[in-house]
């Protein structure tokens, strides 16, 4: 194996590794920032040794080991006032005396430490912005570099808000600890919405060249797993992983082989992945049991999830339940209203008792506020308009929905539609 190829292959080692490591550092230290230095350093540690020794055959618990080390030299270079820190080096010190368990230095607490560290990344004391840049920072493993070119922001502004983030954590003092009772179901809203808007900028890019970043998709669902496994009775962590993965499942279809957008009701069902389907099926039927014992009702994403699955059940957009999509839109306008929520409820009616059912709803939804930028409205409404008949509405509405959006593929495919209006 070349240098190269070894360096390559420490940085996937580090890549898989880094979030438990990250995770397990903070445990120990109580600084989010200063653990990611330890890994950091670590990492440093593996390209200048293992080149020369080989990869060992635990490579996570050697650079945990090796973290470690580095973090007993940080507390006795630095002049610690406090006890506690005096406690933490103490601590350090006589484990690094005890002989090296290097099973237990990584995976002792790793389920714990990285459900602490989900929860700080998502910490609602830091913007929404902030969070998804932090948790795909610590817990994706992806460089500001590879975070820029997803959210199409300037790498420093990605670099800005991570450190600021981080120093934001430790100023707080916010404890890594899993929030308890009332604070939990805050805090497990706030984790789940930072996972579904990565998820959600993946899917549907909102600006940029291309309609779809994958890497964030499977960024968002990895780390939904994850936290499935970890908050195993959360009936609405695995209503999420349930949507994910039978959204996921569409990926090959939802684009052209040149990158262009095909709609939900154009799609090749046939080549929709079944394996992500009946996974989803299956997470989703975990969330309606643990809700049913639970005495609560399906939350946002579950229903949500029920939604994708009226779509993955049906073999052709002809066979879709629109009636129970309907339904469904109902209940998740009820504990989640939004004019979005209703807006999708206006297209599912629409698919069920014509185009000027969904209209009446959407030409109402034009005097909300929240809507006057969002594309989807007149894009919607266009559509609506076109199977009525009403070319030349329609046609204003799609060029009007193009000039909203960011998205060069969307703007074209809603340009393309504008233009087959003039036919």
């Amino acid at each position: 194996m070349t240098a190269t190829d070894t360096h390559r292959a420490i940085e996937a080692v580090f890549r898989i590794e880094q979030a438990k490591l990250i995770a397990g550092l903070t445990r120990m230290v109580r600084d989010v920032g200063v653990a990611e230095e330890l890994a950091q350093d670590a990492l440093v540690a593996a390209l200048e040794q293992w080149p020369e020794s080989g990869i060992p055959e635990k490579p996570g618990a050697w650079l945990m080991a090796a973290a470690k080390h580095r973090a007993i030299d940080l507390f006795r270079r630095n002049t610690l006032a406090h006890r506690k820190h005096a406690e933490l080096g103490y601590e350090l010190e006589i484990e690094q005396e005890r002989p090296p368990d290097l099973d237990a230095a990584l995976d002792d607490h790793v389920g714990d430490d990285l459900l602490r560290l989900i929860f700080i990344s998502c910490h609602p004391i830091l913007s929404p912005e902030a969070r998804a840049a932090l948790t795909l920072r610590l817990l994706g493993g992806l460089t500001t570099e590879e975070i820029a070119r997803a959210f199409l922001v300037p790498e420093p502004t990605i670099q800005q808000r991570i450190v600021r983030a981080k120093r934001a954590l430790s100023e707080s003092r916010v404890p890594f600890e899993v929030p308890r009772g009332e604070e939990l179901v805050a805090r497990l809203s706030s984790v789940l919405s930072v996972i579904y808007l990565i998820f959600n900028e993946g899917y549907s890019a909102t600006a940029g060249d291309d309609w779809m970043r994958p890497q964030l998709c499977e960024e968002a669902l990895r780390l939904g797993r994850i936290l499935a496994e970890l908050a195993h009775d959360e009936p609405e962590v695995h209503g999420l992983v349930a949507l994910m993965e039978i959204q996921a499942s569409r990926f090959e279809t939802r684009t052209s082989p040149s990158g262009e957008p095909i709609l939900l009701l154009d799609q090749n069902r046939a080549r929709w992945d079944q394996l992500l389907i009946r996974r989803g099926l299956a997470a989703l039927e975990r969330a309606e049991t643990l809700a049913r014992e639970s005495g609560r009702a399906s939350g946002p994403y579950a229903l949500q999830a029920a939604i994708a699955a009226c779509h993955a059940r049906a073999r052709t957009a002809e066979e879709t339940d629109w009636a129970r999509i309907v339904g469904l839109y109902g209940a998740l306008g009820e504990i989640a209203p939004s004019p979005i929520v209703e807006l999708n409820r206006a297209v599912a009616l629409a698919m069920l008792f014509g185009p000027e059912a969904g209209l009446e709803i959407v030409d109402a939804l034009t005097a909300e506020p929240v809507l006057k930028t969002y594309h989807l409205l007149p894009s919607v409404r266009g559509d609506l308009l076109k199977k009525l008949g009403r070319l030349g509405e329609a046609r204003a509405e799609f060029e009007r929905a193009a000039g909203l959006t960011r998205n060069e593929r969307e703007r074209k495919l809603l340009l393309d539609r504008a233009a087959a209006c003039a036919d």
